[in-house]
């Protein structure tokens, strides 16, 4: 029987057959051109990122001219002329420079303790047991909330704040990094042994590059924690009298009652973590996940 009968005979109708002509390419269109530069102007990443930034600003400005009150929120063009004041006189860059001075410390500090206690739970089941134990007490605490301690053993000072910084980028880190390393899919490790690779070779280049997306987002975890633990901590308690950071300068503006100066301090704040984010992490993404094509 053929496909004609066999079709009639379940009832269904043929499909007509359609024979259409060539289409001619000119006829189409452009298949690609290049962009405009206006085209490439909106859609570059950078300029996107900026025209948020001046929305944001505009909202800040219109909002703060229809309150028309400086004590509870000044405008931004208020805060730009504190903000340029302090940074001109000095008094905004040694306090900045001290609270970042203070926060290499503590986060450089809380990065070595993370890769010795990383390395241990990669090693060894029991030291993986440890880690995800004292992350689950640790991490979900309050840096801040040690603070109090801290100025009792350490006094007033520095290293108290060091202390808690510690604390607020050694969880975290940790927790991701682990969890990096246990993600690494077994193909991977099976490769990197299959072409010989042992010990530390094995480690630097099978096991971080490929665990690397997750090292990278605790690095940006923890230095966020480590930044607004100091800001708070500096807030709260300040450091010695002649060494105060960038929290210490908004505390004594907000007990003088100048809320443009602790806005200049808050913008002061956030202009550092776009700084980082946007420059020194971004650079680092460019030049290795997105470099090896394991993020976009």
């Amino acid at each position: 029987m053929s496909s004609t009968q066999k079709g009639a005979a379940s009832g269904q109708a043929d499909r007509p057959n359609f024979e259409r002509k060539p289409v001619e390419l000119t006829e189409i269109g452009d298949i690609e051109r290049p962009l405009t530069p206006i085209e490439r102007l909106f859609k570059s990443d950078t300029f996107q990122r900026f025209l948020i930034l001046v929305v944001l600003v505009a909202i800040w400005e219109c909002y703060a001219r229809w309150l028309n009150n400086s004590l509870l929120f000044p405008s931004f063009t208020e805060t730009v002329k504190v903000f340029v004041r302090d940074l001109g006189n000095g008094v905004l860059v040694n306090r900045t420079m001290t609270s970042l001075g203070t926060l290499a410390i503590g986060y450089a500090l809380g990065l070595a303790l993370a890769a010795v206690f990383t390395t241990l739970a990669v090693a060894s089941g029991l030291g993986t047991r440890v880690l995800s134990t004292l992350t689950a007490m640790f991490n979900p605490l309050p840096a801040i909330a040690l603070l109090p301690l801290a100025l009792i053993w350490f006094g007033l000072g520095t290293p108290s704040l060091v202390f808690v910084i510690i604390h607020s980028v050694l969880w975290a880190v940790s927790l991701n990094t682990l969890s990096g390393f246990r993600g690494v899919p077994e193909t991977l490790r099976m490769s990197g042994r299959n072409v010989g690779l042992k010990g530390a070779r094995y480690v630097g280049l099978i096991l971080i590059p490929a665990a690397f997306p997750a090292i990278l987002a605790g690095l940006k975890i923890g230095w966020a924690f480590a930044w607004r633990t100091l800001v708070a901590a500096e807030l709260v308690f300040g450091v010695s009298a002649r060494s105060g950071g960038i929290g210490w300068y908004i505390f004594e503006a907000r007990n003088n009652l100048d809320t443009p100066t602790v806005f200049s301090g808050l913008l002061t704040v956030i202009l550092i973590g776009l700084l980082v984010e946007s420059v020194i992490f971004r650079a680092v993404e460019a030049r290795t996940v997105n470099l090896w094509g394991m993020q976009r």
